[in-house]
């Protein structure tokens, strides 16, 4: 399957976050960031989600909100959640169907059992605006999203 790209109509994504709240991002009004990381309780995940919760009142300015969304199921993201002090940021669980919200996007990888380190743009009309897979082992760049979305 191939990565979605801008100009597409964004799938239906309804997930729970680490609080258990069914979370269905086609309610979540204005802009929405897809913030995928392979697995909780890796450094660079934890940095990657540390940057959405630290950035969140710059993200609510301009008409955002950030998702954290990896394969983890809801207890595990409760747990790092707690354990790494997100407390604004929800981070979604694509635990059951296994990845179907990575793979409804292009961005599951099958031989791994997750998804890509991805950051996804879908603006207040459900079309998606901004993907970048980025390298699995890098941090994405938080003030690149930040002038994408200020371009929206």
């Amino acid at each position: 399957m191939k990565t979605i790209r801008p100009g597409a109509q964004a799938p239906k994504i309804a997930l729970p976050d680490q609080d258990k709240n069914p979370i269905d991002l086609v309610d979540v009004p204005g802009i929405r960031l897809l913030s995928f990381h392979p697995l909780a309780w890796t450094n660079v995940c934890r940095r990657q989600m540390e940057a959405l919760e630290l950035h969140a009142d710059r993200f609510a300015e301009l008409g955002a909100q950030a998702f954290g969304i990896s394969v983890d199921p809801v207890p595990s993201k409760k747990a790092w959640a707690d354990a790494i002090g997100v407390k604004r940021t929800r981070l979604l669980s694509d635990f059951w169907p296994h990845g179907a919200a990575a793979l409804s996007l292009g961005i599951f990888r099958e031989e791994d059992g997750f998804s890509e380190r991805a950051s996804i743009l879908i603006d207040g009309s459900g079309v998606v605006r901004f993907v970048k897979v980025h390298p699995i082992r890098e941090v994405p760049d938080i003030e690149e999203i930040m002038e994408e979305i200020g371009r929206l």
